[in-house]
């Protein structure tokens, strides 16, 4: 436990699950999207379907979408700003079972076609669970940065993310593989131990075989 578990994050309220988390979800499905995003359908479960308009889950999730942080004064006026850029909203609340009563989904198109589409829980305190990437299983909860690499499933790519990051000095405290299927699309997620100032997504996006490398970085990094 650390002081954010006790105060909190730093964040525009209400609520640091409904807002705060929310707006953490939408920004990793922000950051998984690498062209200008023209369409947002955002489907919400459990208590984010009942409560989600009176706690502002929607603006914080689109603020999310938009790139912004749980302390931006401009969550407010999020769904605002999206429309204002062409961004197409919509919202669906769903019955249906979901893992975590405060859970969403989040699908975006790009102005190039490419989708991407997440499930992810605010968990409490602002800590949030993402627990599917584009159909594949994850399990980020964003407590340590994160790298989450985006390949074709093909041999060497895993051992060369690793080779990279010891070569780096970075230790690496958890590391899993998901994929669709046996030469398709796979997401390697690898936490690491601290925090590092080195570009690492910039040489790991260079690498034969990776489509996509962002980094999360742990719920009070930037």
């Amino acid at each position: 436990m650390n002081i954010f578990d006790i105060i909190g994050p730093v964040m525009i309220g209400p609520s640091s699950s409904h807002t705060a988390g929310a707006v953490r979800i939408g920004r990793i499905a922000h950051l998984l999207m690498d062209e200008k995003v023209t369409k947002a359908e955002i489907t919400l479960f459990g208590s984010f379907a009942k409560t989600y308009k009176g706690h502002g889950t929607d603006k914080a999730l689109v603020a999310g979408i938009m790139g912004m942080q749980p302390d931006d004064e401009r969550i407010r006026e999020s769904i605002h700003l999206a429309e204002e850029e062409g961004v197409e909203l919509s919202f669906v609340e769903s019955d249906g079972s979901c893992p975590h009563p405060n859970t969403a989904t989040i699908t975006l198109t790009g102005e190039k076609g490419k989708k991407v589409t997440i499930t992810g829980a605010s968990v409490g305190g602002g800590n949030i669970l993402v627990s599917e990437i584009d159909g594949m299983e994850v399990a980020i909860n964003g407590q340590s940065d994160t790298l989450i690499v985006v390949h074709q499933d093909v041999p060497g790519i895993v051992g060369k993310v690793a080779e990279f990051l010891g070569n780096c000095g970075i230790n690496v405290c958890n590391m899993a593989l998901s994929r669709e299927k046996k030469g398709g699309r796979a997401i390697l997620c690898i936490s690491i131990d601290g925090h590092s100032d080195l570009d690492l997504t910039t040489y790991i996006n260079h690498f034969v075989g990776v489509t996509n490398c962002i980094m999360l970085l742990a719920n009070n990094g930037r």
